[in-house]
C-alpha cells in the first residue's frame, strides 16, 4: 500500500510547539498576560482609586497592613492569585476562608478589598472591568508602602477564580513549625525560590499572632527542656508574661517586638537576637544555609526592600487564571451567577 504524504505547514508546526510549551510550563504561560498598566485603556485611574481607599482604611486601623498582606499570601498559595480566599461559604460549600488555618485572617483585609472594589466599580467606565484578584494585589503593594516598606510597579491582568473549597487549603500553606527544608520545598512547589521565601518571611515585620501558635516553644518544647533553646531568654520572659499557660489563645502578640508598626528589616535583626516568634522564623537564622541572607538583610535595608519587592512580584504570578479559567466577579465574596 502506498504511503500517504502529508503537507505540514510551518504555521501548524509553530502552533504545536506553542501548545507543548503551554503544557510543560503552565505557570509561565498563564502569567504571560500580566503586565503593568493593564487597565490603561479600560480603567486608567484604577491604581489611584485603590490606593485612596487603602490609605483611608490604613488611617482607620493599622491592622489593615498585616491583614491585607496576609490575605494576599493565603490567596496566592491556594489555587493561585485568584481571590478565591474572598469567597463566602454557602450551605452546600465550605469555602477557603472557613478552613481552620484561615479563620485567623483579619477581617480588615477582606474589608479593604471589598471597599476598593466598590470604589472602582462606582467609577464611570470601570464597572465590572477590574478583577478582585488584581485589587487584592494592588492593595497588598499599597499597605507595604504605607507602613514604610518599598513600593513597586504591580503587574495586573488576573481573573477571579471559579472555585473555593476548604479542602484545597490543606497542605498548601506553611506552618509555624516548619524547618528550612519544608519551607523551601513548599515555596518551590509554587515556583518561588528560597530567597523569595526568606524575603516574604520579612512580612512578619508587621502583624501579630496568637498565643497558641507558639506556646509549644515557651512551655513544652521537649522532654528535656521547657523552652526552645533558640529563643532569647529575655524574649521568653516577655512572651510568658503576655501568654501565661492558661491564657485565652486568641490573645494577639506582635510578630516584631521592637518596631511592630513599621515595615522594615528589623525582622532579620530580631532573628539574630533569638527573637523570632515562630520556629519557621528563627530557623532562618539557626540554619547555616539561610543565615547569610538573614545577616545581609539585617545590615542592608535597601537590599531587603529590593528582594521583598521582587518576591512580591513573583508571588503575584502564581497560578494566574486566564481565559475560561476565571472571570471578573461583580461581588468579590460571591461567584457570578
Amino acid at each position: 500500500m502506498a504511503r500517504q504524504v502529508f503537507d505540514v505547514s510551518p504555521v501548524l508546526v509553530m502552533w504545536v510547539l506553542l501548545l507543548n510549551l503551554c503544557l510543560f510550563f503552565p505557570n509561565k504561560a498563564s502569567s504571560a498576560q500580566l503586565r503593568q498598566n493593564y487597565y490603561a485603556n479600560t480603567c486608567p485611574n484604577v491604581e489611584k482609586i485603590v490606593r485612596g481607599v487603602v490609605t483611608q482604611k490604613f488611617q482607620q486601623t493599622f491592622v489593615t497592613v498585616p491583614g491585607t498582606l496576609r490575605l494576599f499570601f493565603h490567596d496566592c498559595f491556594v489555587q493561585g492569585c485568584d481571590a478565591s480566599v474572598m469567597i463566602a461559604s454557602t450551605s452546600s460549600n465550605t469555602a477557603e476562608k472557613d478552613n481552620p488555618i484561615n479563620l485567623s485572617l483579619a477581617g480588615d483585609g477582606f474589608d479593604t478589598v471589598i471597599k476598593a472594589k466598590a470604589a472602582v466599580d462606582a467609577t464611570s467606565g470601570c464597572t465590572n472591568k477590574v478583577s478582585c484578584a488584581d485589587i487584592l494585589a494592588m492593595a497588598a503593594r499599597d499597605v507595604v508602602a504605607l507602613a514604610g516598606g518599598p513600593s513597586f510597579a504591580v503587574e495586573l491582568g488576573r481573573l477571579d477564580g471559579l472555585s473555593s473549597t476548604s479542602s484545597s487549603v490543606n497542605g498548601n500553606l506553611p506552618l509555624p513549625t516548619f524547618d528550612l527544608d519544608k519551607l523551601t520545598s513548599m515555596f518551590a512547589s509554587h515556583g518561588l525560590s528560597q530567597n523569595d521565601m526568606i524575603a516574604l518571611s520579612g512580612a512578619h515585620s508587621v502583624g501579630f499572632s496568637h498565643c497558641n501558635q507558639f506556646a509549644n516553644r515557651i512551655y513544652s518544647y521537649s522532654t528535656k527542656s521547657q523552652v526552645d533553646p533558640s529563643i532569647n531568654k529575655s524574649y521568653v520572659g516577655q512572651l510568658q508574661s503576655m501568654c501565661p499557660k492558661n491564657v485565652d489563645p486568641r490573645i494577639a502578640i506582635n510578630m516584631d517586638p521592637n518596631t511592630p508598626r513599621t515595615f522594615d528589616n528589623m525582622y532579620y535583626k530580631n532573628l539574630q537576637q533569638g527573637e523570632g516568634l515562630f520556629t519557621s522564623d528563627q530557623v532562618l537564622y539557626t540554619d547555616t544555609r539561610s543565615r547569610p541572607t538573614v545577616n545581609l538583610w539585617a545590615s542592608n535595608p535597601t537590599s531587603f526592600n529590593n528582594a521583598f519587592a521582587a518576591a512580591m512580584i513573583n508571588l503575584g504570578r502564581v497560578g494566574v487564571k486566564t481565559g475560561s479559567q476565571g472571570n471578573i466577579r461583580r461581588d468579590c465574596s460571591v461567584f457570578n451567577s
